[in-house]
């Protein structure tokens, strides 16, 4: 019998499916073996509670993309349901597997103990796994001292081409037919014109558009509920399940700013793919962030959960309309910007006072564009709970006059208010029992009364939070974070 086994290699997907500019296929190309492309559904990550359905037809549809690209060197991407593990040690039936090349992931905890278990099985079956560094984020670092300047290095590379030699990656009949060996999946996905596309093709299309003349509204609507559906990027699904590489879209920015006619727009865009990177190197350099807060002073603050305020703020019946708009706008298009998601957890984490734990699992759902290493961070940083930032307590009726001025993008996601005049679709609570009965409108039926009084919560948040500030740990904790987490650091008191 005949026990030979093709030698291959291969190149597992993750948060990066995409062709170009990955450095995984890069060099595993540059290898010259025969390259098998893998994407694995993961049951462990099916079945945790960060991720929803939003989220996995996001990657199936960026699969089908990549496959419609791939036909053009008659391969396809293995698509299978299972464990990583489980996928490699099956394949190592039929082939002589010595190398697997990913990028490595800052992700929750799970994919870590993962990555762990995978390296061990790759050691016991002398595969060697390269990990290359995604999006300049670097793993082992013990403070910040060297990671700018390796963080400019990384972006400062031209953006990586792929161009596979002639046979070289396994043709769609081979992949027909290990198929069949393994539990596959549909890629199909139901319609849904509220959710953006997955896929590299729909990312280059937001992006050509944004370059194309958007940007240069980006700094005025950037705030704008409504506005910055358009005036923002929209790409930020893209960049996070790695249709498009945070260091090409810096590139083409970066070539832009010769002709455009707006150059502080763009630089402020091209701040925030920085700050992106930022990010998530804290996350990936303090992972217990998943969990508690990163100032080890603030884990002495006990807040009493109240089910009845969460469910109120998850649908939308607060009794607060720019924060009941921005909640089921979240949920029927998976995006909110930045000021939004901002204010949403604000009012969670202060005027509601709980912990922002309770809110992870439920906003990381939600967006479907989550990224641990951006959201753990932001959690915190908005909950006041790092020690480090400036306290920030949103008002949500000064911030909805101010950035929902004409309560157009409140009328559209609580249309039980779009028939009041516009000061009270802002605070329907000032309504009096006149001004119900002229609207045809009764509060506690049509719309609920605030379910606590901001003024008041503001003041115990703010009063709790900045008492904390003075605590030893909390002091000394912030020397710590910002000793590992800034360059250049200067020890202040």
């Amino acid at each position: 019998m005949n026990t030979k086994r093709e030698p291959i290699d291969i190149v597992w997907f993750k948060r990066d499916l995409r062709l170009e500019d990955n450095e995984a296929i890069f060099n595993a190309l540059a290898s010259g073996k025969r390259i098998l492309l893998l994407y694995v559904f993961e049951e462990l990550l099916i079945e945790d509670n960060h991720y929803s359905e939003r989220h996995w037809n996001f990657i199936k549809q960026s699969l089908v993309d990549l496959n419609e690209q791939l036909k053009h060197y008659n391969s396809k991407v293995l698509v299978v349901k299972s464990d990583m593990i489980a996928v490699v040690n099956q394949l190592l039936n039929q082939f002589q597997i010595s190398n697997v090349y990913s990028h490595q992931e800052t992700g929750i905890l799970i994919t870590y103990q993962r990555d762990k278990s995978f390296s061990r099985f790759c050691k016991n079956n002398q595969i060697t796994w390269n990990e290359n560094i995604n999006n300049g984020v670097q793993r082992g670092l013990k403070d910040r001292e060297q990671w700018i300047e390796k963080c400019n290095a990384f972006f400062e590379i031209e953006p990586l081409s792929f161009q596979p030699a002639e046979n070289q990656l396994l043709t769609m009949s081979e992949i027909e037919n290990i198929e069949t060996q393994f539990d596959t999946l549909s890629l199909e996905t139901s319609p849904n014109s509220h959710f953006q596309k997955g896929g590299r093709t729909t990312g280059l299309k937001y992006l050509k558009s944004f370059f194309d003349g958007r940007y240069q509204n980006y700094m005025l609507h950037i705030s704008k509920p409504e506005l910055s559906r358009k005036g923002c990027s929209r790409i930020s699904p893209y960049l996070a399940w790695g249709n498009l590489s945070v260091r090409e879209v810096y590139h083409q920015a970066y070539h832009l700013k010769g002709t455009a006619e707006n150059k502080k727009s763009l630089d402020a865009f091209m701040s925030r793919l920085r700050w992106q990177s930022h990010f998530i190197q804290k996350f990936e350099m303090e992972h217990t962030m998943e969990e508690a807060s990163i100032n080890k002073g603030f884990h002495k603050l006990k807040k009493e959960i109240s089910k009845e305020y969460q469910e109120a703020w998850k649908t939308g019946q607060t009794g607060f309309p720019i924060i009941d708009a921005c909640m089921r706008c979240l949920k029927e298009t998976g995006y909110l910007n930045f000021r939004m998601r901002a204010l949403i957890v604000s009012f969670f984490t202060h005027n509601l006072w709980q912990p922002w734990q309770e809110a992870t699992t439920h906003l990381s759902q939600m967006f479907l564009d989550f990224e641990p290493g951006i959201h753990f961070p932001q959690l915190q940083m908005q909950a006041g709970e790092t020690g480090i930032n400036i306290l920030r307590i949103y008002n949500p009726i000064k911030n909805s006059l101010e950035h929902d001025p004409e309560a157009i993008f409140i009328k559209k996601w609580v249309p039980e208010l779009k028939h009041l005049d516009v000061s009270f679709a802002h605070q329907p609570f000032l309504m009096t029992e006149l001004d119900q009965a002229f609207h045809n409108f009764k509060l506690g039926k049509d719309y609920p009364y605030p379910i606590v009084d901001i003024k008041e919560t503001r003041k115990k948040a703010s009063d709790t939070l900045w008492s904390l500030k003075k605590d030893t740990v909390v002091k000394k904790e912030r020397q710590r974070i910002l000793k590992k987490h800034t360059s250049n650091f200067e020890t202040k008191n």
